[in-house]
């Protein structure tokens, strides 16, 4: 059986002071009226029935995930006790999927990206469903064609055509590459043989986890109790005892590169996404899918009142409130309820920095 696996679990800082602890970016609605967790709701909705599409979040954001998709089931909630990164996360569904379904197909996605057109991105999840099926090794991977060099990804080298497939877009895959400078990031895009990592995989539970096994066996260890005591009065005491203690690390690390290097016995695919996708994960980015104004000011705000303004981001969650500016440039400004933020394009990824400046000076009030 095919299923969905969709990952919220991130705290996306870097959209503060918007996205909080209680309120993370996937579930706020910030683009056309939708969260980005919905629109991913929605994406796999196209594939496959709601019974078969899970989420896996922190447990202190499961309440808001559920009240974000009334569509889901309830016991399809995933909750982590705390975040231990995405080989444990990928792994929990694995495990508890793979207990009652030893044939477990699951494509997993991300809760925090925009992704169109969604025709696209379905044919590759059946493309990657149709690859498991005939290969039972297969790790499949989702490579996003490049639109030019971007420093701030990581690539996927794309091998040989897969037997039967290539014509679809299946490749072998040679290697991971980490995020280059400039001028690699450009010989990439030129060679048309490298793709942008999308972090979104299809694979068996079963695969997924004997490789977990292999490369990560104390995880494997745990997760496999959690399993067993998943449909017994034991499950929230064995998962509060099990999980916070797994070792933090992602599936990138842990099981996609070694196997891509011939570690293990499974072996990595990548499947073509010929998508626009965008990461949001600053305000830059998020500012891509906001609408502009003559001076390229990106804007969601009710009152506003500029003067010689050019190339800021600028946003306000009171309609009554008032954003007044004058000879500003390449500046986000940011009005929540209780925290105005200002801060220089350029210095967006540091915005996360000032996230645990406001924890040291006034401890969780404004997280």
């Amino acid at each position: 059986m095919q299923y969905g696996l969709i990952m919220a679990g991130g705290a996306g800082t870097r959209l503060w002071p918007l996205s909080r602890r209680q309120t993370p970016k996937q579930l706020l609605k910030i683009i056309r009226g939708k969260s980005l967790l919905q629109l991913s709701f929605e994406r796999l909705r196209g594939l496959l029935p709601p019974e078969r599409i899970y989420v896996c979040t922190k447990k202190d954001s499961a309440a808001a995930v559920a009240e974000n998709l009334p569509e889901m089931l309830p016991q399809n909630l995933l909750g982590e006790p705390e975040g231990r990164d995405t080989a444990n996360a990928v792994g929990f569904a694995a495990a508890v999927l793979g207990a009652a379904d030893p044939e477990a197909q699951i494509a997993v996605v991300t809760a925090d990206h925009v992704i169109e057109p969604v025709e696209r991105f379905q044919q590759s999840l059946r493309l990657a469903f149709e690859v498991v099926s005939r290969d039972p090794d297969a790790l499949v991977t989702f490579g996003i064609v490049p639109t030019h060099g971007n420093t701030a990804l990581g690539y996927i080298h794309r091998g040989e055509p897969l037997s039967g497939l290539g014509e679809k877009g299946a490749y072998r895959v040679l290697g991971f590459k980490e995020k280059p400078d400039q001028a690699t990031a450009d010989r990439y895009v030129e060679s048309q043989r490298y793709y942008w990592n999308s972090g979104m995989f299809v694979w068996r539970a079963s695969t997924v986890l004997r490789e977990l096994s292999t490369h990560l066996s104390e995880s494997y260890k745990g997760l496999m109790r959690i399993a067993e005591a998943w449909n017994t009065p034991a499950r929230e005491a064995v998962l509060a005892e099990v999980y916070p203690k797994l070792p933090r690390i992602s599936i990138d690390y842990a099981v996609m590169e070694p196997v891509s290097r011939g570690k293990g016995r499974a072996h990595v695919v990548v499947v073509e996404m010929p998508v626009q996708w965008l990461d949001v994960g600053s305000w830059p980015t998020l500012a891509e899918t906001l609408p502009t104004d003559d001076h390229d000011n990106a804007l969601d705000c009710g009152m506003l009142a500029m003067v010689d303004c050019d190339d800021n981001i600028i946003l306000s969650r009171d309609p009554e409130h008032l954003i007044a500016a004058v000879g500003l440039s390449d500046m986000i400004v940011v009005h929540t309820a209780d925290v105005t933020m200002v801060c220089p394009r350029r210095e967006a990824q540091r915005v996360k920095d000032l996230v645990a400046r406001a924890r040291e000076l006034y401890g969780d009030r404004f997280q």
